[in-house]
């Protein structure tokens, strides 16, 4: 379903006062189609018509859907002619200020319109159909297709359709369709013949140049908007019997109606001399170029030509030759009889193109007067940087050149073997060629030969590959003496100066290690003075042990900080010149040597203050069986390594499976500023003893406790009864109470430690 649209009717494209009244056309929709035909349409004793036929809806009131109008105002191209439409043709007149949306589903499509358009569901259509006989080759008429599809969005998916249908009549061919966009092989409709259309829903111009306008609400015809007048033509056979059918119909469905207009007497059975040759459309005739207008038609004839609207004396003949700009005619009496058919052209031709003669100066490094050019440099010189301008060739004669044979075939790599004088072409967007005279000249090579420039390998791989300011240590000495005008540019060999190929870059990287040779060139604009080579040595300084370090500073005293001897130079950061400094603070160091090549060489020293650890705890777990742990905290300005014996150090403060014994605990600084100890001990418990007097485990004690301070012990039976208490200098219990023995059962402890630590377990008397 189509979406409704609503006509603006106080919206318009033109400006118009208010007190101008619009004419509008006038709509007679009584003719008859052999009137329609016969008076409006051909009125031509150049064609025979017969068979007339028109077809579309009588509506209640008698109006038809076709008819006759005229027109009088200025702003319709048509004075008269005939109207075919989807709706009322009385509808069709203006003013715009109403929308035509009439019609019904009972009005009947049209199915050679479907199949000329290849679709489907047409309603309402209205077709004028008649047989012609043409005396000449080519008919042609002119139209105007209006809609009230033209409005928002819909041209970007809606249209009705029409066509012109033209076959042989009686034949069972396929009808050909005339309305089509000039030069293409599309429908005439509101979706391909619009401008761009705004918008989310909008959509990109089709062939804009074709649309008339959107109409406003005074315009002489009741529709939204119209296309330019358009010519349909065609190439026939003359004395063959023709049919015609020119229809319109809604697609679809019947909402939104259009028309086509037809140009009164426009129906024109003429001559065919081809297509104008115009600058607009990109196919003027080239200066010295002909063309043969053919008017050719069979029969005893008679011709005339014209030119600008005068007659060419003596210019009798079919045809004729054009060899400058006009609009040419001609007029043609068919067989002695009243019908004169015409035909006619405009010619315009282009100018030709202007290239400038340009001479080119190259260097000829051994002196035999032969030498490679690289002809390419002159195009743009040569077209004198005209964008219309293309295509230039070159030819070793004027000759080849005009005849567009020969051509060099690699300009960029051009030896002057046979000549030293060249033609150069050039076309325009036309195709019309002019031409240009290269003078080809030697140049004596003036330029002094340069002494090899050394440089150090100044990146960090030190492997005869640099970067090289090729602007800064060459081009200065290249140039010294010449004009200030003059350039000078570098190739990595000789053909490719000489051509001006693979330019190097002035930050130019070698690629041959150590020592490579170059070409320079000096350039007055394209003429070259001279190429010399260019020797560059690279050298490389790789002194040993010259890596950057890091150096350890102990709290209160100093380093020597060093490097090799035998340099030709030494520059400290501090601003010493020898090979060592001595450094008494921390920070970053460095010094810059260098060789007899003067190449230099950086060593940075990054002097980091260190010292010994002091060991602020040591956090012991111990009662724990198989799990008792030491951790040594320790604090310092510098890296440290912890041991229990002395010997094995680790990175982790953390020792674990500790049995009990005294241990000392090692903290040694890695920078080598000393090593701090602190012996502690981790204690446990027996988990029995076998008061039985055979010399093992009779008594019950806790081994080293004698090293805590104030130890208190405290050991009770299985009911808290206490039994004993002990302090950390007892050589223990016996297993008794009031000297009697106490039986085989398990007995509680409570450690109380000086430093509120307490420790709880139980053990096991056995006998």
């Amino acid at each position: 379903m189509k979406f409704l649209f609503y006509k603006l009717t106080l919206i318009s494209i033109f400006v118009f006062s208010n007190s101008v009244i619009a004419q509008n056309i006038v709509v007679d929709d009584t003719y008859s189609a052999q009137q329609l035909v016969e008076n409006v349409l051909v009125n031509s004793p150049c064609a025979a018509v017969s068979n007339f036929s028109v077809s579309g809806d009588t509506f209640s009131n008698g109006a038809q859907s076709y008819g006759f109008f005229s027109y009088s105002g200025s702003d319709f191209p048509f004075s008269n002619g005939i109207v075919l439409s989807t709706s009322r043709a009385s509808r069709t007149a203006g003013p715009n200020d109403n929308l035509i949306d009439e019609g019904s589903t009972s009005w009947q499509g049209d199915f050679d319109l479907e199949q000329a358009l290849e679709i489907n569901g047409t309603f309402n259509a209205t077709a004028l159909e008649f047989d012609f006989t043409p005396l000449t080759s080519k008919i042609s008429f002119d139209y105007i297709f209006a809609s009230e599809e033209y409005q928002g969005t819909a041209p970007c998916r809606y249209s009705d359709g029409f066509a012109f249908l033209l076959k042989v009549a009686g034949s069972t061919d396929e009808y050909q369709n005339l309305a089509l966009v000039p030069g293409t092989s599309i429908p005439v409709k509101v979706t391909t013949v619009h401008p761009e259309i705004q918008g989310s829903s909008g959509c990109v111009a089709q062939n804009e140049s074709f649309f008339g306008s959107y109409n406003n609400s005074v315009h002489p015809i009741n529709f939204n908007g119209q296309t330019i007048v358009m010519t349909a033509e065609a190439t026939v056979t003359p004395g063959v019997t023709y049919h015609i059918k020119l229809v319109i119909a809604d697609e679809e469905n019947i909402r939104y109606d259009s028309a086509i207009f037809l140009g009164g007497g426009s129906f024109d059975v003429g001559v065919d001399l081809g297509t104008d040759r115009l600058l607009a459309t990109q196919n003027p005739l080239c200066p010295g170029e002909n063309v043969v207008l053919n008017a050719t038609q069979s029969g005893t004839n008679s011709y005339q030509w014209f030119k600008d609207g005068l007659a060419i004396t003596g210019e009798t003949n079919p045809t004729y030759t054009v060899t400058d700009d006009g609009f040419y005619e001609v007029e043609v009496s068919i067989n002695s009889s009243t019908c004169v058919a015409k035909g006619e052209i405009t010619i315009e031709y282009s100018t030709a193109p202007i290239l400038v003669n340009q001479t080119i100066t190259q260097c000829d490094i051994d002196s035999d007067g032969i030498t490679n050019y690289n002809l390419s440099v002159l195009n743009s010189l040569i077209t004198n940087g005209d964008a219309q301008l293309s295509n230039v060739t070159y030819y070793e004669n004027l000759s080849d050149a005009q005849l567009g044979i020969n051509p060099i075939a690699n300009p960029t790599n051009y030896q002057n073997l046979s000549t030293n004088q060249l033609t150069a072409t050039a076309t325009n967007n036309f195709g019309c060629i002019g031409f240009a005279t290269i003078n080809l000249q030697i140049a004596t090579n003036s330029v002094p030969a340069i002494t090899p420039i050394s440089t150090c390998d100044l990146d960090a791989t030190q492997d005869g590959l640099t970067l090289i300011d090729l602007s800064s240590t060459v081009t200065p000495t290249l140039l010294n003496g010449f004009p200030s005008s003059f350039t000078a540019s570098y190739f990595s060999n000789e053909n490719d100066a000489i051509l001006n190929l693979n330019p190097l870059n002035t930050n130019f990287t070698n690629t041959t290690p150590n020592q490579q040779t170059i070409y320079g060139k000096v350039v007055d604009g394209i003429n070259c003075i001279g190429i010399t080579p260019i020797q560059i040595n690279i050298n490389t300084f790789t002194p040993s042990n010259f890596d950057d370090e890091t150096v350890y500073l102990c709290n209160g005293t100093s380093v020597v900080l060093s490097v090799a001897g035998g340099f030709s130079s030494y520059d400290w950061s501090n601003g010493e010149t020898d090979n060592s400094i001595i450094a008494t603070t921390s920070g970053n160091y460095s010094v810059t040597v260098s060789d007899a090549n003067g190449c230099e060489k950086t060593k940075n020293f990054n002097v980091v203050v260190s010292s010994s650890a002091t060991i602020n705890d040591v956090v012991i777990n111990d009662f724990t069986g198989n799990n008792n742990s030491i951790e040594i905290i320790a604090t310092g300005s510098g890296i440290y390594e912890y041991s229990l014996d002395g010997l094995n150090y680790q990175s982790s403060p953390l020792f674990f499976g500790l049995s009990p014994n005294a241990y000392t605990a090692y903290v040694k600084d890695t920078n080598q500023c000393g090593i701090v100890t602190k012996v502690v001990y981790v204690l446990d418990y027996p988990r029995f003893f076998t008061p039985n007097g055979d010399g093992t485990n009779d008594v019950w004690r806790i081994k080293r406790i004698q090293f805590l301070d104030d130890a208190l012990i405290n050991i009770f039976d299985r009911f808290g009864k206490l039994i004993i208490s002990l302090n950390q200098d007892s050589i223990g219990w016996n297993g008794t109470y009031n000297g009697i023995d106490l039986p085989s059962t398990d007995y509680w402890f409570v450690i109380t430690l000086n430093n509120g630590k307490t420790i709880k377990g139980n053990f096991s008397l056995k006998r």
